[in-house]
């Protein structure tokens, strides 16, 4: 299929600029939520890619993105953050001129910089989602700079809601926080889910059971978590019997520094992103 030509854009058109996974999934919640795919513009230099796009969900794709943004009210950065200033130069004329929404999905940029690289002036909404948003299962953090309205927060808030929870950052300094709290936080998990696999074999099991007890053991969890509304420490206190084979795991994890491991990965996690952000400044 071949992909669409520039036409004129409308202030509620959306733009994104990149088509890999995390703006696919974006824009696949966005016309599942009933979204007019026609008003949806995405830019990607692979021509697969584009064709791909409009085939599974009739949007218009472009190679260039100064084409995709013409006439779009929002726009959504979904590049790498390596080229985000390279891009971002590339379509500063059209943003002085378009006065769009710029939404940013790109780790350790900070909306200062993506306003300068813009031009100045616009209002500015940075955002960390993570994996799971593919599956419309993911976590966002979301920080708008000052010039972003009631409304603009609306429709930013409305984009990440079509991934999954929103969570609004007042401070933005504590957006390199939600990276290695839930940006990176999927990670952990699987890390987790390995460990239990590995440890599973290690006692005897077979490697198909280790991994069938481990994963659904963490689903349930997870939604045990989500749905119940409990604290965690609460739900943790439920499943421990007194003196009882959970006791023992957990009286191994505290006694092994768990807590204190955790909390160093996260800070690291969190160091490094605002290390990224002063590297691509």
């Amino acid at each position: 299929m071949s992909t669409a030509t520039a036409s004129p854009g409308s202030s509620s058109s959306i733009a994104f600029i990149g088509g890999g996974n995390m703006a696919r999934s974006l824009v696949g919640g966005l016309v599942a939520a009933g979204v007019d795919p026609a008003g949806v513009r995405i830019a990607d230099p692979n021509a697969q890619a584009r064709e791909a796009l409009v085939a599974d969900f009739g949007v218009q794709a472009f190679a260039d993105a100064a084409e995709a943004v013409a006439g779009a009210g929002t726009w959504v950065f979904a590049v790498k953050p390596q080229v985000m200033r390279e891009v971002c130069a590339g379509l500063a004329g059209a943003a002085q001129a378009g006065r769009p929404l710029v939404v940013s999905i790109a780790a350790g940029i900070t909306s200062a910089q993506l306003d300068r690289w813009l031009g100045g002036g616009l209002p500015v909404v940075r955002t960390m989602p993570n994996t799971p948003a593919l599956l419309g299962a993911g976590v966002t953090g979301l920080y708008a700079n000052a010039r972003v309205d009631d409304a603009g927060r609306e429709r930013a808030d409305r984009l990440l809601a079509s991934a999954g929870a929103t969570v609004w950052i007042d401070d933005e300094a504590l957006m390199d926080a939600v990276t290695g709290t839930s940006g990176s936080g999927p990670a952990y998990v699987f890390l987790l889910a390995e460990a239990m696999e590995a440890a599973a074999v290690a006692e005897g099991l077979a490697p198909d059971a280790a991994r069938t007890l481990a994963q659904q053991t963490l689903l349930g969890a997870a939604r045990m978590l989500t749905e119940s509304g409990e604290p965690p420490a609460e739900l943790r206190r439920r499943v421990t019997s007194p003196n009882g084979t959970t006791q023992a795991a957990i009286e191994t994890f505290e006694a092994g520094g768990f807590r204190e491991l955790v909390a160093r990965a996260v800070h690291a996690a969190t160091r490094r992103g605002g290390e990224l952000s002063a590297a691509n400044d």
